[in-house]
């Protein structure tokens, strides 16, 4: 697959996401996909941490989905190369337990093979969160 196919397959993705499509979103990775968010060694949030396969994937997002609901990303930009993806962005959004606010910038490394997301790395400062947690 070529960097322009990436991209646009990243953007598809994208856009099931923000439409609450997932099935589409699980379906996109590999069966054996390997995700880390946030890439921290020092984060306390719940879900944190490196998940193996889609089975994990799910977990990930469901815990997420407890404790946080984040907004629609804004300033979204794609850069390709080879098989590897690049989308900084940042958003906003609300921790369910204590109702505070967060705000943080992210950027999101997708390594696209046979066409399914094989890796998924998301860089942000957990900070962002845990202070409002």
């Amino acid at each position: 697959m070529n960097a322009e196919f990436n991209v646009e397959f990243i953007e598809d993705l994208f856009a099931a996401f923000g439409r609450g499509d997932f099935d589409y979103v699980i379906d996109a990775h590999a069966d054996d996909v390997v995700m880390e968010s946030p890439v921290s060694r020092t984060s306390t949030l719940p879900w944190a941490g490196t998940r193996t396969g889609r089975r994990e994937l799910v977990e990930y997002f469901e815990t997420m989905a407890t404790h946080v609901r984040p907004e629609a990303f804004r300033d979204v930009v794609f850069t390709a190369s080879g098989d590897r993806v690049v989308v900084e962005g940042s958003n906003s959004g609300t921790v369910v337990a204590t109702g505070e606010r967060y705000e943080h910038d992210w950027v999101m490394v997708f390594t696209i093979q046979y066409g399914k997301v094989a890796r998924f790395r998301h860089f942000y400062d957990p900070g962002d969160i845990e202070v409002a947690m």
